[in-house]
């Protein structure tokens, strides 16, 4: 058997491996938010980073669930939201604050 055959038979498997790490960068988004709302300021980092983020995240939602990837796309969907709000978070802030975005 070789690798791509073995992968094409493990799917289920990899989509949950996928959506496990998906669910971990939803887990280190949220607290970015957490700590955002708690800072009410932006240091060292750069908003259209997670700007990027966000837009593959969109992508991924659309790709996952033709690929019958559920467990990918539960745990992109809310990376994805939470990458959304941070990025709609920091740009209102920065505007606030006039820091420029």
């Amino acid at each position: 058997m070789t690798i791509i055959e073995f992968l094409q038979h493990h799917k289920s498997i990899l989509d949950r491996i996928n959506g496990f790490f998906e669910t971990g960068g939803a887990v280190c988004i949220w607290l970015n938010v957490v700590r955002l709302k708690k800072d009410q300021q932006i240091k060292g980092v750069d908003w259209r980073v997670t700007a990027f983020f966000t837009m593959w995240g969109f992508f991924n939602l659309l790709l996952y669930p033709l690929m019958n990837m559920w467990w990918s796309a539960a745990g992109g969907l809310i990376l994805c939201l939470g990458n959304l709000v941070w990025v709609m978070m920091a740009i209102k802030i920065a505007l606030r604050n006039k820091n420029g975005i």
